[in-house]
């Protein structure tokens, strides 16, 4: 229906104009001002076109009758020629999408928006392009079928009436109609009621007598219980300075088992047109189309407030969310008052005129706008979705290539309500504040799926649809850049949720260190590390996410020179650990710490041997006494560098004799051992006081070894030990 909007909104009255001009191409241009296209088709291709003027009305020509190839190569012609205008770019593209040549399309539209830079359609292009796969999908939402009522007239615009249909119709095999008007040679528009039998249109007679006139009539909107209608019909009483028979909304109202006689709209005019009805369930708000001056585009959607006392307000433009500078047309409220369902050949779609959806807040106010999508946009012009109120079934108009007629009814099922999703927008850059062009952005939800991918665009920009109350990271890499993450939470009420990914240039070095449990083996997040550079003196101070990495890009750092990096790591219920890093930088690259040094962190509990975790050797003495050996030094050094690390940990170290000698002897000598033990630690560790000693001698034995039992050297050994148990963390 690339047509439409002539069709519907200005009607030559000179439909049978007399052949009097004696030019050949003056003829062709008066049958063009006419709308009779094919007839002006006859005269244009048996002229030798010499202006852009003349090849433009003849490609406006072949598009409007439905021949693109024709149109495609005349504009062609016209946007390869100096001293064309930024429309005949847009138009090109238009018939380049009709006939699903996008590549080509997109790069002219590309050129109009760079042209015509104030344009909302080359901005809509600008800000959707990457959004074209998605909206070409069939995601199983809807299922259409061709309905057996369409034939080769024009069917289109039906509308819920109580238990039935009403749509407008050209087809004459409904009924006497003999007047056919220039453009299509199709009969004018009639209303016509029918029967709903399951999805099928059954039945169809004329609405009323009353409403069908000579010229158009339809389509038509009733309130939610059928006792009040507002159709569109052509102004027959007035005419435009030009001659020109706009279009006008009526009103009536169903009294006494009839319908009263229509009235004309307050805001009807002779100077433009209005039409595409549709009221609000409550009946309060009339949203219509018209191209009346103040307007965005060609034809804008408005609204209007009904009043009780059957009055209208001043029209309202929906403004720039819904209204380009194309045409946005056929209106739909769904009943529920939640939604508006319209068509436009401005906004970015899949080619002609695409269905969008668009979220009503309160007062009516414009939230989302989304492109609905395949299966119910095609390449053609799609229009009039109607959707019932459980959003389980409607109608859809098209005159899509595998429909049987100028303009087919197609029943629409579907499968799942509409869902107001976010758009999760950003732009990429470096760490100096500069656009990133080219990065390859990857959305993953909380499950680690991927909900999305997106290249940022020249100016940085890139966006994804999603679904609203879910938690998304999102990943963007370039080549020689390090990787950029951030993180988005639909978990709000603002439609759009600003997630920017900032980027490093990789300088080629860089350290990498990966912190983990070192029983789960698994990355550990909350991790406090502090990593100070031996050379320079500088300290940074780190908490790792869910990854439990560090990265550090060496900005300044070139080949072969060395590095020196003490690195402390630290994390509740953990044992604390220090490590140091020295490396020579002798080829570019990552530079894995945890590949040279173990950085997992050992899992602690209150009550638990400090000396099973650290695995020190059983600590020895001299037979009889308490003095500390070296190789009991050696152990000891290493609870000393733990409770270093590990500030706030207090240990009792408990000493242990078998069962072999006196008790009280046995307790004594034990206690004086863990005392000098004790002592041992408490010179080297900061806070001595943490760590106290205490013998225990032979009362507590790990085995059956006491007085009196004969046991293994090896038995006896399991009850000589030293015990450094956890008391505080």
């Amino acid at each position: 229906m690339k047509k439409l909007l002539l069709i519907i909104f200005i009607i030559s009255s000179a439909v049978y104009a007399q052949e009097s001009n004696p030019g050949k191409l003056k003829k062709a241009n008066y049958l063009f001002e006419n709308f009779s296209y094919d007839e002006a088709i006859k005269r244009f291709e048996n002229i030798e076109l010499t202006t852009l003027d003349d090849k433009r009305k003849l490609g406006i020509s072949y598009w409007n009758t439905g021949e693109l190839n024709k149109a495609e190569a005349v504009f062609r012609d016209v946007v390869l020629t100096e001293g064309n205008i930024a429309d005949d770019l847009y138009n090109y593209a238009a018939i380049l999408k009709e006939v699903k040549n996008y590549d080509d399309a997109d790069l002219w539209m590309k050129a109009f928006a760079e042209r015509k830079l104030d344009d909302s359609r080359g901005v809509e292009f600008t800000e959707n392009v990457d959004v074209r796969t998605k909206i070409q999908e069939d995601n199983g939402q809807f299922s259409i079928e061709n309905l057996e009522m369409n034939s080769e007239a024009q069917d289109f615009g039906v509308s819920f009436y109580k238990n039935k249909l009403v749509y407008a119709s050209t087809n004459t095999q409904i009924g006497p109609i003999y007047r056919r008007w220039n453009w299509n040679k199709l009969p004018f528009l009639d209303m016509y009621i029918a029967e709903k039998e399951g999805n099928q249109i059954k039945s169809p007679i004329k609405f009323d007598s009353r409403f069908n006139k000579k010229f158009h009539e339809g389509p038509v909107c009733f309130n939610s219980d059928g006792t009040f209608m507002i159709f569109t019909r052509n102004n027959y009483n007035e005419k435009d300075a030009d001659g020109m028979t706009r279009l006008m909304l009526m009103s009536s109202k169903f009294v006494d088992d009839e319908w009263t006689d229509p009235i004309e709209l307050p805001f009807n005019s002779k100077d433009h047109s209005c039409g595409h009805a549709t009221m609000s369930k409550d009946g309060k708000w009339l949203f219509f189309v018209s191209d009346m001056v103040g307007g965005i585009g060609g034809a804008d959607i408005y609204k209007v407030q009904m009043n009780e006392d059957g009055t209208y307000g001043q029209p309202i433009n929906l403004g720039a969310t819904i209204n380009t500078e194309g045409n946005e047309v056929f209106p739909f409220i769904h009943a529920g008052n939640e939604m508006l369902l319209f068509s436009s050949d401005g906004k970015f779609g899949l080619g002609g005129l695409d269905v969008f959806v668009a979220q009503l807040k309160d007062e009516y106010e414009i939230g989302k706008v989304m492109n609905i999508g395949a299966p119910i946009n095609s390449s053609l012009d799609d229009f009039a979705l109607i959707i019932d109120a459980d959003q389980k079934s409607g109608y859809l108009s098209s005159n899509r290539i595998e429909g049987k007629g100028d303009d087919d009814i197609y029943s629409v099922t579907m499968n799942a309500p509409f869902m107001f999703g976010k758009t999760i927008k950003g732009i990429a850059k470096d760490k100096k504040g500069e656009i990133l062009a080219g990065v390859e952005v990857v959305l993953k939800d909380a499950e680690g799926a991927v909900a999305g991918t997106a290249t940022s665009k020249e100016d940085g920009s890139y966006q994804f649809l999603v679904d609203g109350d879910k938690q998304f990271t999102l990943n963007g890499v370039k080549e020689k850049y390090f990787a950029g993450s951030n993180t988005a939470n639909t978990e709000t009420i603002d439609d759009i949720i600003i997630a920017d990914l900032e980027l490093e240039k990789d300088p080629g070095l860089s350290i990498y260190a990966l912190i983990t449990g070192k029983a789960s083996k698994m990355p550990l997040d909350s991790v406090r590390m502090r990593i100070t550079d031996n050379m320079t003196g500088k300290v940074e101070e780190y908490l790792t996410d869910q990854k439990g990495d560090y990265f550090k890009a060496l900005a300044n750092k070139k080949l072969n020179d060395r590095g020196s990096y003490n690195i402390e790591i630290e994390r509740d219920g953990y044992l604390s650990k220090t490590v140091t890093y020295n490396t020579l930088f002798d080829k570019e690259g990552k530079y894995e710490v945890h590949s040279e040094l173990d950085l997992s962190l050992e899992k602690i509990e209150l009550g638990g041997d400090l000396s099973k975790i650290i695995d020190i050797k059983p600590i020895y003495f001299d037979l009889g006494r308490y003095k500390i050996r070296p190789d009991a030094a050696t152990e000891l050094d290493k609870i000393v560098k733990v409770m270093n690390e590990n500030p706030k940990m207090e240990v009792e170290l408990g000493s242990h004799t078998d069962a072999r000698g006196s008790a009280r002897s046995n307790e004594s000598l034990s206690d004086k051992r863990a005392k000098a033990s004790a002592q041992y630690v408490k010179e080297r560790i900061s806070n001595p006081d943490r760590i106290y000693g205490k013998g225990f001698g032979e009362t507590k034995l790990v085995n059956e070894c006491g007085d009196g039992v004969k046991c293994s050297e090896e038995k006896h050994q399991e009850n000589r030990r030293t015990e450094f148990i956890i008391v505080k963390l």
